[in-house]
């Protein structure tokens, strides 16, 4: 399926920049977003109702990511024959049961499954919504239409996992996961109600799908996106430490500073769209340079209070900013593949998450807490080095 004859054929394409229809997978994103990160706030609260250890119901966040590593790329090839709105709808059905059964869940076995089983629909989701976000709209307004999309995302972090997390403790954690089905209701009429029927393209075979996934330059751009998502969690796992034993700040106002994370990351969303839009390349690698300066910076400025805080800012704007321009650029690199790969992106953001948490860990051990802003910034810089390289290749081909 190609994006651009899609986008050529939907009447009236032309005289719309962003339809309403976007909204609906923006509150698809936002639930989503909300059942991924709500459990790190209520992870006490599930371990003591279940009589499981904190750790190991850490391992609830760790089959998550899993489920959307793996799961989603294979759940996409197996789903892809049905027509996009209906597998939207059929995805948040199963996003509902999967929240619905952790609600009831009676021990930690059955509402793991429930998580893992909600994993399957968040790459997925996002894969097809992306697709989806961009035919919706013109040609030079797909990264700012994707960036719509993944703003629901960035505003559940702000809004959505504080109030979870206030509901969980509050109200028990059943009631975060029965407030974050209602979420998925909303969504799922949104979806039946907005998104058009976009015409089916011809179904392409697995194996020509799994060999657009595997063609050099997109495992170049799933690397970039591996290493840019290693360096953002190396650090952001271990923000409140780093806020708490080394800037000197009180643990309860680490939330203030989270939630003006979260306004930055959903600045730089939208921004990062935009900037996508007018130059797809310079804005990626741009935006990698920034944010390898931001980290650079942050292992000086984390000693101030002030300065620490207006770092995480610019940090988090950037972290986000560059995410349209990458889906935009995988999606059109895979043209016979667009909603494989951009689920595949996801898979490989959320293998970055979890090397990044894992090497984060090592440097606290073996180096210093102090020693996380310039390792992520390492990481980063890496993702930056093989943009660049692959931006000049092609020059010179």
């Amino acid at each position: 399926m190609e994006i651009s004859r899609q986008e050529e054929r939907r009447p009236g394409a032309a005289k719309i920049s962003f339809p309403i229809s976007l909204l609906s997978l923006t509150v698809g994103a936002f639930a989503i977003g909300m059942t991924e990160f709500v459990i790190m706030g209520i992870l006490p609260n599930v371990a003591e109702d279940l009589n499981v250890s904190i750790s190991a119901a850490g391992q609830l966040i760790t089959l998550y990511a899993l489920g959307v590593a793996v799961g989603a790329p294979i759940l996409t090839l197996l789903t892809q024959r049905i027509p996009q709105k209906r597998l939207l709808i059929f995805l948040m059905l199963l996003f509902i049961a999967g929240n619905g059964i952790s609600v009831f869940a009676p021990n930690y076995a059955v509402l793991m499954g429930a998580r893992v089983l909600t994993a399957l629909t968040h790459g997925t989701f996002f894969g097809v919504g992306a697709v989806i976000a961009a035919n919706l709209v013109r040609p030079d307004k797909r990264a700012g239409a994707v960036s719509i999309m993944m703003a629901g995302l960035t505003i559940a972090n702000i809004l959505g996992v504080p109030l979870g997390t206030y509901i969980g403790q509050n109200m028990g954690w059943r009631a975060s996961f029965g407030a974050i089905a209602l979420m998925g209701v909303i969504a799922l009429i949104g979806v039946a109600i907005l998104i058009p029927r976009l015409p089916l393209e011809k179904a392409i075979g697995i194996r020509q799908q799994v060999a657009a996934l595997i063609h050099p330059k997109l495992l170049v751009f799933l690397l970039i996106c591996a290493l840019g998502n290693a360096g953002l969690f190396a650090v952001f796992t271990y923000i409140t430490p780093l806020l708490v034993d080394i800037t000197g700040f009180a643990e309860h106002s680490v939330t203030w500073i989270l939630v003006l994370f979260g306004i930055g990351v959903t600045v730089g969303n939208i921004i990062g769209g935009k900037l996508a839009d007018w130059k797809l390349m310079p804005s990626i690698l741009g935006t990698y340079a920034v944010i390898v300066l931001a980290l650079t910076a942050l292992t000086f400025t984390i000693h101030s209070e002030i300065a620490a805080v207006a770092t995480i800012f610019v940090w988090g704007a950037g972290s986000f900013a560059v995410m349209p321009g990458l889906q935009v650029r995988i999606m059109s690199i895979a043209k016979g593949a667009p909603a494989l790969a951009s689920t595949s992106s996801h898979s490989a953001g959320n293998l970055g998450n979890a090397v990044g948490a894992f090497v984060g860990g090592w440097v606290i051990t073996h180096l210093s807490l102090a020693s996380l802003p310039w390792v992520g910034a390492v990481l980063v810089g890496l993702a930056l080095a093989v943009g660049a390289g692959s931006m000049l290749s092609e020059r010179r081909g």
